[in-house]
């Protein structure tokens, strides 16, 4: 009998670190900035793991201390008022929402508890990348990572190596992107040029 038949072979170095281009996600976003509010129109497309589309209606408050926004979903008849995300901890959210649907005509009260880091809480990051094309017109990419970092361990005169190397994981995608068409009134009418966001980049939960 061979004894060394169940010994699993190591991993290719192509097997621990992946990087995938292909999003799963494409969303479309019209922005229509006035009186304080921003009322958009989302286009969303997903491709993986199967073909759908959905659009929303989405109105919330300019203001950094918004609180809310409101969501309708004409395709499946729902509208939803959600409230913004209250931070719990530096890394945990808190969001709260009532909906209603009208295809099932029932009410119902949700709430979701999310973090930026995902997985086993540290082996996950989640980050959204804005980028700023020209006034108005916005570039976002949502992406993550999987990770094990590599590990470093030894020992003498035990009968184990002296160094041995985990060399961890690294497996990445870009999950979403995003096309964000935007149009200021308050700029338009004092005859002003919108300042551009160049380049942002921020933890995100789903």
């Amino acid at each position: 009998m061979d004894s060394g038949s169940n010994v699993e072979e190591p991993k290719s170095w192509d097997e621990l670190y992946t990087l995938d281009l292909m999003p799963s996600e494409l969303f479309l976003k019209f922005r229509k900035e006035i009186q304080g509010f921003r009322v958009g129109v989302n286009m969303e497309f997903y491709n993986a793991p199967s073909n759908e589309f959905e659009s929303k209606l989405v109105l919330k408050p300019l203001a950094n201390d918004r609180q809310w926004k409101f969501m309708y979903a004409p395709l499946h008849h729902d509208v939803r008022l959600m409230s913004k995300k209250i931070p719990v901890t530096n890394f945990l959210n808190l969001q709260v929402g009532v909906g209603h649907s009208f295809g099932l005509n029932s009410t119902g009260l949700n709430w979701k508890l999310s973090t930026c880091l995902g997985g086993d809480g540290l082996s996950r990051i989640r980050n959204k990348t804005s980028l700023g094309l020209c006034p108005g017109v916005d570039l976002r990419f949502a992406w993550k990572a999987d990770y094990v970092l590599p590990e470093f361990d030894g020992a003498l005169g035990t009968g184990k190596p002296l160094f041995n190397m985990n060399s961890g994981s690294l497996h990445a995608s870009l999950d979403r992107v995003e096309l964000i068409l935007t149009h200021t009134t308050e700029y338009v009418l004092n005859n002003q040029v919108p300042p551009i966001n160049w380049i942002s980049s921020k933890l995100y939960d789903e």
